[in-house]
């Protein structure tokens, strides 16, 4: 959007909001225009109650903390409302102010946020983007701009000298006739909006995982190992990944067939599950390659007994005439070594599983499937 459509919509979302019949349209709308004319990922209406936030509303590509409240000295917003001045912060994770244990689970990496009235904030509207972002000069006066007419409607709604009652019954007939025409038209944005969002939502998270398995794919599991990454650094912890390769995948497939491959990735996937713990994140790389960030500390032989208790118990419970084994490598960095990506621990995580791999003693799957049909028609005769 250039700086003239820009401006133009601008003057079309001021003149709405001046219609606007009540808070919760006003937030709507605000939401979706805060979005709109900075290019964001997300946009939050944050609202002061005495000493603390509370976030009335998001529109944003994955949730943020919509309902829940916060003090103000706790929070980015906080510190919007009682320095009475803009925030913009490109790395929130380089930011003191930024409490990062609220932000690590979501996918913002940027944010601005502007208080709604600078001399007497009554809360703040906050966008986020999910890549690094700096705010053009343009975008942040069009996002001041909306901010300032929102002081003024919400004014003109909430404030002490007037109830909402007492404002609708002043108005004429025509004025009152154009705002239920609005009220309508805003429901039904309301509606098509939220179809939207939750369509770009199930497309992102499409985007990030696994279709056979859930699990998150690649570039799922970077996106969310690689903030745990840096909060296990921050807090001066290890972090350790392992990398689990499915054995005699190929030969499975091409004797039993791919359906029965199938039901390998997914005892693969079932025993992760089963396994790992609740803050760790699993992810299938694509074939037979599986990884996980593991949250706490572990080891290699411990990690493999767990995932072959729980891939035997699979085995039996879905009665495979096959084996399901895993070759697994573990790689720990620890807090001080700042030069190790996730990607290095990936590698060094491989390396380790391959290495184990090698010792193993393969099992000849064709003989396997060979002994069975002789077993079968052993029963027969």
């Amino acid at each position: 959007m250039n700086t003239v459509a820009a401006q133009k919509r601008l003057v079309e979302i001021i003149r709405d909001l001046c219609f606007a019949p009540s808070l919760d349209i006003v937030m709507t709308l605000v939401a979706v225009a805060a979005r709109e004319l900075t290019h964001a990922d997300g946009a939050t209406f944050v609202l002061k109650e005495d000493d603390q936030c509370f976030y009335a509303h998001e529109n944003a590509i994955a949730p943020l903390w919509k309902g829940q409240r916060f003090p103000l000295h706790s929070c980015i917003c906080g510190w919007v409302i009682n320095h009475k001045q803009a925030a913009i912060i490109e790395d929130i994770y380089s930011d003191a102010r930024i409490p990062v244990e609220a932000y690590t689970p979501t996918f913002v990496k940027s944010l601005t946020v502007v208080p709604i009235d600078e001399s007497d904030p009554l809360g703040v509207i906050g966008v986020y983007w999910a890549d690094r972002h700096q705010p053009l000069e343009d975008e942040l006066d069009l996002l001041k701009s909306l901010a300032e007419t929102t002081a003024t409607v919400l004014r003109r709604i909430c404030g002490p000298d007037a109830s909402h009652k007492a404002g609708f019954e002043e108005l004429d007939e025509k004025t009152l006739s154009r705002m239920e025409q609005l009220e309508r038209t805003n429901a039904k944005l309301r509606a098509e909006v939220l179809q939207r969002h939750t369509q770009e939502a199930e497309l992102i998270r499409l985007s990030l995982t696994d279709g056979l398995t859930g699990l998150y794919n690649r570039r799922g599991f970077y996106l969310m190992a690689n903030p745990k990454l840096r909060q296990a650094r921050r807090q001066r912890q290890s972090a350790t990944v392992a990398f689990i390769d499915v054995d005699y995948l190929k030969q499975v497939n091409d004797h039993f067939g791919h359906e029965a491959g199938d039901w390998l990735i997914l005892g693969t996937a079932e025993a992760l599950h089963r396994t790992c713990t609740e803050g760790d994140v699993l992810a299938r790389l694509g074939g037979d390659e599986f990884v996980v960030f593991l949250s706490s500390e572990a080891d290699a032989a411990t990690l493999t007994d767990h995932l072959r208790t729980n891939a035997d118990a699979f085995v039996a419970e879905n009665q495979l005439p096959y084996p399901l084994s895993f070759s697994v490598g573990l790689a720990v960095g620890t807090w001080d070594e700042a030069h190790l990506s996730l990607r290095d621990l990936v590698n060094r995580a491989d390396v380790a599983m391959y290495a184990q791999k090698q010792r193993r003693r393969p099992v000849n799957i064709a003989a396997l499937k060979a002994a069975q049909h002789w077993s079968q028609s052993q029963v027969s005769l």
